[in-house]
């Protein structure tokens, strides 16, 4: 019975023993899970930031265009005739004076001076018309003579006036026919090839033998959507936007299609009233000097019908906001930033119109004063909480 009475009381122990046991244990491993939970939340994660502020800047506006010469002259006979001679050498500068042509003159030489015989002639029947009523007018109060003679002869004198001033004007024309056979230049500037040589005939006007493209200065127009007229013209009216008082005073910079920069800045000097129908295209017209179009073939800066670009100085935009590109991220809805918004990330979509440099022009989604994730975006998602840490241009960050 004593043997029965200690066996139970070592079960009980040993129960009491294995509860106190397994109460540790299991205080244990609470103590482990709530160690493990708390060390395996991520830390904060840390991300450069940028103050967004307001500054006014140039707006340059880039557009295509094309070289024209300042004066292309195209060179006509004002006369009909053969080719006698071509006193120029094709593709050189010329000045102007200089011989071109010469069309035959031996039949206009031979017209002019018929008409010169013709003025003559004509100038003698006046002189004895005159001689003729100086001597019937003193005999008719006389009356030694009829009315009718005095008559007469006061006609003969407005008749013989009146061919003489026909005989001066056909003698006019025969002298410029002939001085025309002699082709000039009107111009200075670079002659191009001849379409006619010696031996052949020309027609009055008709035939165009030549043309002459004056080079310095030289003209480049440029084609101005229509869409940017209507925005240009919105965000001026908004104050957005500002330009000289006289868009004549916009000057223009000219690029080359191997990317090469044209030294002289171009004036705006005409502008279109139309917008072209076929292209909803509006023309402007720079010029830019071009000195060198004056040297020899080979050496001209500006050639007629090069395709460049031109970008647009004289305007600048007010309460412009820009931020570096990196903060700028794209999705299928459009473009998008992270803003800081009470420690935490935001996505914020925004409207980035052009490049700056490298920052993006930002046209709305963000305010003055609003942070924006530069770096570190791979990190955070919506509503995460951050670290934020000023972004440093100068620095390279890690990110």
């Amino acid at each position: 019975m004593y043997q029965t009475l200690r066996q139970s009381i070592m079960q009980i122990g040993c129960t009491i023993t294995g509860i106190r046991t397994g109460a540790l244990l299991i205080a244990f491993l609470a103590g482990c899970s709530m160690q493990s939970s708390t060390d395996s939340q991520p830390p904060v994660p840390q991300v450069y930031v940028t103050t967004v502020t307001t500054r006014t800047i140039v707006e340059e506006p880039e557009f295509i265009g094309q070289t024209e010469s300042f004066r292309p002259v195209e060179i006509r006979s004002q006369v009909n005739g053969i080719i006698k001679k071509i006193f120029f050498t094709e593709g050189r500068n010329i000045k102007k004076g200089d011989k071109l042509y010469l069309i035959d003159p031996i039949p206009f030489n031979a017209v002019y001076k018929n008409s010169r015989a013709l003025v003559t002639q004509a100038r003698a029947r006046l002189d004895q018309a005159n001689k003729d009523l100086a001597r019937v007018q003193p005999l008719l109060k006389q009356k030694a003579v009829s009315k009718k003679e005095v008559d007469d002869a006061m006609v003969e004198v407005r008749s013989a006036r009146a061919a003489l001033e026909a005989a001066q004007n056909v003698m006019i024309k025969a002298k410029f026919d002939l001085d025309n056979t002699l082709i000039t230049a009107p111009v200075e500037g670079r002659i191009n090839r001849s379409q006619f040589y010696e031996g052949r005939l020309v027609e009055a006007q008709t035939n165009l033998l030549t043309t002459i493209d004056q080079l310095d200065p030289m003209y480049v127009n440029v084609n101005i959507p229509e869409s940017y007229l209507l925005r240009l013209r919105r965000e001026l009216s908004e104050h957005k936007l500002e330009r000289p008082e006289s868009i004549f005073q916009l000057s223009g910079v000219m690029t080359f299609s191997d990317g090469s920069i044209y030294p002289e800045e171009g004036l705006l000097d005409f502008e279109d009233i139309v917008i072209r129908p076929e292209t909803g295209m509006l023309l402007g017209r720079f010029v830019f000097s071009n000195p060198a179009g004056k040297n020899a073939p080979g050496e001209a800066h500006l050639y007629p019908g090069q395709f460049v670009k031109v970008r647009i100085k004289g305007y600048s935009r007010t309460g412009a906001i820009l931020i570096p590109q990196r903060a700028v991220q794209q999705q299928p809805s459009g473009s998008f930033v992270y803003v800081i918004n009470e420690g935490k990330a935001e996505l914020r979509p925004v409207q980035a119109s052009a490049w700056q440099g490298n920052e993006w022009l930002i046209e709305s989604g963000l305010q003055a004063g609003e942070q924006v994730v530069v770096e570190g975006i791979h990190r955070i998602h919506p509503g995460v909480q951050v670290d934020p840490v000023p972004y440093q241009k100068e620095e390279s960050q890690t990110s």
